[in-house]
């Protein structure tokens, strides 16, 4: 497993997405241990086009995950995360990954995963809300719940929203897993892009690009 070493604590906007990126690649860079998937585990997939250009096995995130996995059940599903600015940044990735038409909504609350763990119970009710709502008013049929974070809290949440609620970790995990098992890649893979020189970048990350 390899943690981003730098960037925001939470994403919040489209320059801490942008970060992220780079950290995710720069993980992948110093992760020295051979893998047969490897898993974004940052909802929203931050540099996902860009550790599928590089890594020789395949990689998979959380929000095409659950994406995927509302898709296979349901015509229309919704997203809720936390945080206002994720909705044009998850309206766009659907867009790239062929799932904007299936995605109705996305609903956001004012619940960080720092504040889910610290007060479940008030988050859980927060988040649940949402989830009704995207039910509710925009015809949603199962919901994301999106976030690292919020990991274990669907399935409390899934008896009292009436649809399916998709965790979006667990999405991740099973997807990951499917495709270290040698499941078929869902994506074309493609040969990464002959770097020749870079500045200022870590040895690790220039190092690999080289490759």
């Amino acid at each position: 497993m390899a943690t981003g070493g730098f960037g925001a604590r939470y994403i919040v906007s489209e320059a801490a997405f942008a970060i992220a990126g780079h950290a995710a690649l720069q993980a992948w860079a110093e992760q020295g241990e051979a893998c047969d998937a490897v898993l974004l585990a940052c909802f929203g997939d931050p540099g996902l086009f860009a550790l599928r250009e590089q890594c020789p096995v395949p990689v998979v995130g959380l929000a095409e995950a659950s994406m995927q996995a509302a898709a296979e059940q349901a015509a229309r599903f919704s997203i809720v995360t936390g945080g206002p600015r994720w909705a044009p940044m998850l309206e766009r990735l659907a867009l790239c990954l062929g799932f904007r038409a299936r995605l109705v909504s996305v609903r956001t609350a004012e619940v960080t995963g720092g504040q889910a763990a610290a007060e479940p119970d008030r988050a859980l009710a927060a988040l649940a809300q949402a989830c009704r709502d995207a039910k509710d008013q925009d015809g949603a049929e199962a919901v994301i719940l999106g976030g690292a974070g919020f990991a274990g809290l669907a399935a409390r949440m899934e008896p009292v929203v009436g649809v399916a609620v998709i965790d979006s970790v667990l999405a991740g995990a099973k997807a990951a897993e499917r495709l270290a098992l040698g499941a078929p890649c869902p994506y074309a893979r493609r040969a990464g892009a002959k770097h020749t020189d870079s500045t200022g970048l870590a040895v690790t990350l220039a190092d690999r690009l080289l490759e």
